[in-house]
């Protein structure tokens, strides 16, 4: 009897369901690769290291060269008063003027009218001036009270005839003689060019008067020329200037 109790017994347990060890996993399924999405990322990688690269090499290969700071009117020149130096990158394509050409430019003049603020480049410039239709450019050596302290390329200033005729007779004679001859000949000229401060050899050795180039119609061009060989003109800053 006890014999077939443990048979039995071993039996039942025999029977039961194995139950799985500690260390087995379940097994999972196999990851989706993307070689699309990899190779993607490495694209945007390589792209990204190049527009670097470009950047530090453009950042290295820069020129020193002209900006004009105030407004050039056509006919006018530059001077160190009215430009400045900035860095750019090199491009062959555009025709940038050097800072180191500087006193080359200034024996140009502008071919157009030139707004502050641009980088000059050497389509701008050029040996004769591209004056507008129905204007015409007339130069005057003044001398020390015959021009507005501060006066500088691009003001408007109006160009007056100074008698300086004297002589005796009649004081009625006199008076409508120096009446007359006291008039204006330019109400609104545009100063298309004057010494700078800075600027050295524009200015006769030797000489106090002031060289001034102006812009004036057409029709005012002769009696301004006359009167100025004479040394009887006088500039008067007028409305329409920046500062005014």
């Amino acid at each position: 009897m006890k014999i077939q109790e443990r048979t039995g017994a071993g039996a039942g347990r025999s029977a039961a369901p194995a139950q799985p060890s500690v260390g087995d996993r379940l097994p999972t399924p196999p990851r989706e690769r993307k070689p699309a999405l990899a190779a993607l990322a490495v694209l945007l990688i390589l792209v990204g290291a190049l527009g670097a690269t470009m950047l530090v090499l453009q950042a290295g290969d820069r020129l020193e060269v002209v900006k004009v700071t105030q407004a050039i009117p056509a006919g006018g020149s530059v001077n160190t008063s009215n430009t400045t130096s900035v860095m750019v990158a090199k491009d062959d394509s555009i025709h940038y003027v050097e800072w180191a050409q500087l006193n080359e430019l200034k024996k140009l003049k502008a071919v157009n009218a030139i707004p502050a603020g641009v980088v000059a480049v050497g389509e701008m410039f050029g040996s004769e001036a591209g004056v507008a239709a129905g204007k015409a450019t007339v130069g005057l050596s003044l001398k020390a009270g015959q021009y507005p302290t501060g006066i500088k390329q691009g003001d408007t200033v109006a160009a007056y005839r100074v008698s300086t005729a004297t002589g005796s007779g009649n004081s009625n004679s006199n008076s409508s003689s120096s009446a007359s001859s006291n008039s204006v000949i330019a109400d609104s000229a545009r100063v298309s060019y004057v010494p700078g401060p800075k600027d050295s050899g524009d200015e006769i050795v030797g000489s106090t008067n002031l060289a001034v180039t102006l812009t004036v119609d057409s029709d005012k061009a002769a009696d301004l020329a006359q009167a100025a060989s004479n040394g009887e003109v006088a500039l008067v800053k007028v409305p329409g200037n920046s500062g005014n």
